[in-house]
């Protein structure tokens, strides 16, 4: 399917526009990475502790920051986490410089600090209780084990579906579900809490570990390149090599400068779009390569610019179609995705928009560059020797009256 037929837009004379475009992006980009000291890296990097929480209502940030303070904890990070309607926040706790151990206490120092906060301390939070515990319990209280195990199981149901979505806020709305009676509710009532909140998940990543793990994306995303680099430079020329791995490194400095600006985390999905990124928009510039190559070998009387265009012209259809569909895919991802898919699928809209363009404006304008460059050199030295013949012809002839 071919959407642009017979195109004929010279590409290589906009060049300067497309390269102004690049370097206002990679500006704000670098300023922002400067102005923060650096990328923002996530739990997975810097080591630390992540809590994710869940509350009935609409969290009281300013009574969740007074509660981790009189916890010593003032140097926690607050985010809210997905739709407001969702009533969840992040808490991040950093200890760079903090044993495993001690990662493990600052988890259990922030959930004590909302239990103090908000009430519920000394019994198990039965919003946080499992099936099995919640089937252990009703055994002791004098259910068989055969009744116990299913009326766990749909009151942990009822617990997580909607409108509850994790909370419930009285043990009276358990006698929803069969097979509660009230001899269940008062043992419940006996050995659990209903705090207002509870926590959904814990992230524990020792320094050691986050220090180790940017190290290995560091080398992942270099090692990328470098096969790269090797791959185009054996099946096409050396230039083009070189032309591919200036483009991608130009698309992966503007993602990474844009998730700065937007104040997104550097975490492990981010590093797994940014090597995405790296292998999808090389794919873009090897098609228009090989367009190039072919068409070297049919236009011969032309300029190697000429060339280019062409074959830009000719490869845009797939390049339309190919990154509209998957940037289709990957806006639905940053909408319907989650919270933690939300920065994987950002890095990838900006970076395959971006390797579009950058095909063009980077990576077909560095390779044209050079061979017009190679041209020149060539025609400048057949001059230079055309110039010199005739000089020593003349003073060849010259020797030979003067021997005469």
């Amino acid at each position: 399917m071919e959407l642009f037929q017979n195109l004929n837009i010279d590409w290589l004379q906009k060049k300067w526009h497309l390269i102004a475009v690049s370097v206002v992006l990679s500006a704000m980009g670098v300023g922002s990475l400067l102005i923060k000291g650096g990328p923002e890296y996530g739990i997975d990097f810097r080591g630390g502790t992540l809590v994710h929480i869940k509350f009935r209502e609409t969290p009281p940030l300013d009574r969740i920051r007074t509660a981790l303070r009189s916890q010593g904890l003032g140097g926690s990070a607050l985010q809210r986490y997905g739709p407001e309607s969702g009533h969840e926040i992040l808490i991040g706790l950093d200890l760079a410089s903090a044993t495993e151990a001690d990662l493990d206490t600052g988890r259990r120092a922030i959930v004590n600090a909302l239990l103090q906060e908000f009430g519920g301390g000394g019994k198990t939070n039965w919003n946080e209780a499992g099936a099995q515990s919640l089937a252990d319990q009703l055994v002791t209280s004098g259910m068989s084990s055969e009744q116990a195990q299913p009326l766990a199981q749909r009151l942990v149901s009822f617990r997580d579906s909607p409108p509850r979505s994790g909370l419930i806020g009285s043990f009276e709305e358990l006698r929803q579900v069969e097979g509660v009676t009230p001899q269940v509710i008062q043992a419940f009532e006996a050995d659990y809490s209903l705090p207002p909140f509870a926590v959904r998940s814990v992230e524990i990543v020792g320094p050691k570990v986050g220090a180790a793990l940017r190290r290995q994306a560091l080398s992942a995303t270099l090692l990328g390149l470098a096969a790269m680099l090797v791959y185009i430079a054996f099946r096409f020329e050396w230039i083009y090599g070189v032309a591919a791995v200036i483009a991608t490194l130009h698309d992966v400095i503007i993602a990474v400068g844009l998730l700065s600006v937007v104040n997104m985390e550097i975490s492990l999905t981010v590093i797994a779009g940014l090597l995405t990124l790296i292998g999808y928009t090389v794919n873009d510039k090897i098609v228009i390569f090989d367009r190039i190559r072919e068409n070297v070998r049919l236009m011969r009387k032309e300029s190697f610019t000429e060339i280019a265009n062409r074959s830009i012209n000719q490869t845009l259809s797939r390049t339309f179609l190919t990154g509209s569909m998957t940037l289709t895919a990957c806006l639905a991802i940053f909408l319907f995705g989650g919270e933690v898919l939300r920065a994987f699928a950002f890095t990838l809209l900006v970076g395959i928009t971006v390797g579009t363009y950058s095909s063009i404006a980077v990576g077909s304008t560095v390779v044209t560059s050079w061979q017009e460059y190679i041209k020149r050199d060539r025609r400048g030295g057949t001059a230079a020797r055309v110039e010199r013949e005739p000089k020593k012809a003349k003073r060849d002839k010259v020797g030979v009256g003067a021997k005469a």
